[in-house]
């Protein structure tokens, strides 16, 4: 049979945990910032970097007193001066270009949304928004990057409070008052303050249709990979076009999704609106449904109003149908192409249909925003300031090395999934199965996903609870990370891949293995099993480096001398693994992952048996 058991090559190797204790160790002399990183092609292109070092503190801010939202009472100014096309491009601003120096923040009334403030950002009728809070300040100012990198300027950002849209004006960013009083902190998937951002959306959508323009509405979570505005006005005739979370293909081509195949939800992350009589009669009726209710959730509103009436279709080419009230002409932009989490990181459905991306959403993930943040890096389409790519202290990275019987023998199964799971210490991360909210059989039926796949780092770990402040006395120094494609990033700074040493494990007592003999094409030998007095010897010598490599990290290091601090580490790191979810027909229907599953005898992947048992293992 190909299939061996893969619990006695895993049984053959040290600890999991011994190889990140090599790293703690080493990062102890080498700097206050290490990391690790698989690395599979050149010695100079990383595929996973973790960095660990105190975490930065932050001040918490107080959620606002509940404020009546100024942006929610906003109404469309039917008497607005329309102004002349012709100064359009007089009116348009350039962005990135940042305010005089010396001068003052102008007053806030001046960014009051009017449809004079719409005008100055409008081209060919059409504006692109998004809008946040602070905490998405990052996610902002990389989907404005990715929009005017393609040339795109017609945008428009709104500020949900006071400290993001003057931290925007000062970058050059053109951004309206949403008069939300929103709390500059990440208010968290699902929360009540959430919700309330939703609802700001569809006010939004029905304070701007009146003025006239085709609104491009967007969530900040996501990232323009291509400009969307050539495909859009492919369909004139259509009064809305929505993504959605469909994850089977309904067409191979660039087409719109056939509307009769799509059983999933329509997602409001990405949509576009033309200012017709259908669809500010759906924007008005909408608003109005979820302001009279805070129960329900804008999406869901939205579907259950889309879906009142659904067919027949439009014409036979378009791919428009009929919705709502039997006049408003909806297409479902694709989902190959305008892409959820799903299709995007898990399928790579483009990639299988050949098709060129026009956007990824950052839906179908786990651990938060720090989860979606870290997913966009995976992915380099995220932008970090230069800082980002070169820590104090420096990069630690290794190549992994997965055995084939591991990958790619046998049935993919539970067993062998957690075998390969197991097997690993960090991304880039391959798995034979899935993760998902809902019992399925390991990969969706009618999906593109391939078997194994590299899947995101928060289908097993904990990306949030991994980057979470804790007690130092408690769970010792923080470990902060870096994606598994840091190297190939293009922002990468030269100087720091060329500050570079390899260092290749070997067994002690063969030809030139021995402390501190490093070869003239700069490779430090190390012998296996080194304690941690002779690493602190051995890295002290290369403090000014910015990037060392092993070439394993597979009994590199036997642990800690230091056993307080020992034990903190694994206090830490065991809470940074999550669930495989889920077991169809069993309740609990999740399988917890166990860092230390190797030192547990008859150690078995297997959903608890009740809910008393169901809690992580620790």
């Amino acid at each position: 049979m190909a299939w061996n058991n893969p619990f006695k090559e895993m049984a053959n190797s040290k600890p999991l945990f011994m190889t990140i204790y090599a790293t703690v160790l080493i990062g102890i002399v080498f700097s206050s910032v290490y990391v690790f990183s698989a690395i599979y092609s050149s010695p100079h292109s990383s595929t996973f970097s973790l960095s660990i070092a105190p975490s930065a503190s932050s001040d918490a801010e107080a959620e606002p007193s509940s404020q009546a939202s100024n942006f929610s009472r906003l109404q469309a100014d039917g008497h607005s001066t329309p102004l002349n096309p012709q100064l359009q491009s007089k009116l348009l601003k350039a962005i990135w270009t940042v305010p005089p120096a010396g001068s003052k923040m102008p007053d806030l009334e001046s960014f009051r949304l009017s449809k004079e403030l719409v005008q100055e950002r409008v081209i060919g009728n059409v504006v692109v928004v998004t809008f946040g809070n602070y905490a998405f300040m990052d996610f902002i100012l990389t989907w404005v990057k990715h929009l005017t990198d393609m040339g795109v300027e017609n945008l428009l950002v709104g500020a949900m409070d006071t400290k993001l849209l003057e931290a925007l004006y000062w970058k050059g960013v053109p951004v309206f008052d949403m008069g939300s009083h929103m709390s500059t902190v990440d208010v968290g998937w699902g929360s009540p303050t959430f919700h309330k951002m939703g609802r700001e959306k569809v006010v939004l959508i029905d304070s701007i249709l009146p003025f006239g323009f085709e609104l491009l509405m967007c969530d900040t979570d996501m990232v323009w990979l291509k400009n969307p505005l050539p495909y859009i006005a492919r369909f004139p005739e259509a009064d809305v076009l929505t993504s959605t979370d469909q994850v089977v293909p309904t067409v191979t081509d660039d087409r719109l999704d056939m509307w009769q195949q799509v059983g999933a939800a329509y997602n409001i992350g990405i949509f576009h609106w033309r200012a017709t009589e259908s669809s500010k009669k759906l924007a008005r009726e909408w608003k109005e449904m979820i302001l009279a209710d805070d129960k329900i959730w804008d999406q869901n509103g939205f579907n259950e109003l889309v879906r009142r009436q659904l067919g027949p279709s439009v014409d036979d080419d378009s791919g428009l149908v009929y919705a709502y009230d039997g006049n408003l002409k909806l297409g479902l932009l694709p989902a190959s192409i305008f892409c959820s989490g799903h299709t995007y990181f898990v399928q790579a459905m483009f990639q299988h249909l050949r098709l060129q991306p026009y956007a990824v959403h950052t839906t179908f993930q786990y651990a938060g925003t720090e989860g979606k943040r870290h997913r966009l890096r995976e992915a380099m389409v995220f932008y970090d300031p230069p800082e980002y790519y070169d820590p104090p202290g420096g990069l630690l990275t290794f190549k992994p090395s997965i055995p084939k019987n591991l990958l790619l023998d046998g049935v993919h199964s539970i067993d062998t999934h957690f075998a390969l799971v197991n097997y690993q210490v960090m991304p880039p991360l391959w798995c034979r199965l899935d993760r998902l909210w809902f019992g399925h059989p390991g990969i969706l039926d009618g999906s593109l996903t391939r078997q194994p796949f590299v899947c995101p780092l928060d289908h097993v770990f904990e990306i949030n609870v991994m980057l979470k402040e804790m007690p130092d006395e408690e769970f010792g120094p923080g470990i902060s990370i870096r994606e598994y494609s840091l190297f190939e990033n293009p922002s990468m700074p030269q100087e720091v891949k060329r500050s570079w040493l390899d260092v290749h494990l070997c067994q002690e007592g063969s030809l030139g293995c021995q402390v501190n003999s490093t070869s003239q094409t700069g490779v430090l030998k190390l012998p296996r099993h080194t304690n941690e007095e002779t690493l602190k010897t051995v890295f002290s010598k290369f403090n000014d480096m910015k990037v060392i490599q092993f070439s394993s990290m597979q009994d590199a290091f036997d642990g800690f001398t230091d056993k307080t601090r020992e034990e903190r580490f694994r206090n830490r790191v065991k809470r940074y693994v999550g669930i495989w979810c889920c077991v169809e027909n069993h309740t609990p229907g999740h399988i917890y992952y166990d860092m230390y599953w190797d030192e547990k005898p008859g150690w078995k992947a297997a959903a608890p048996n009740s809910t008393e048992d169901d809690h992580p293992p620790w």
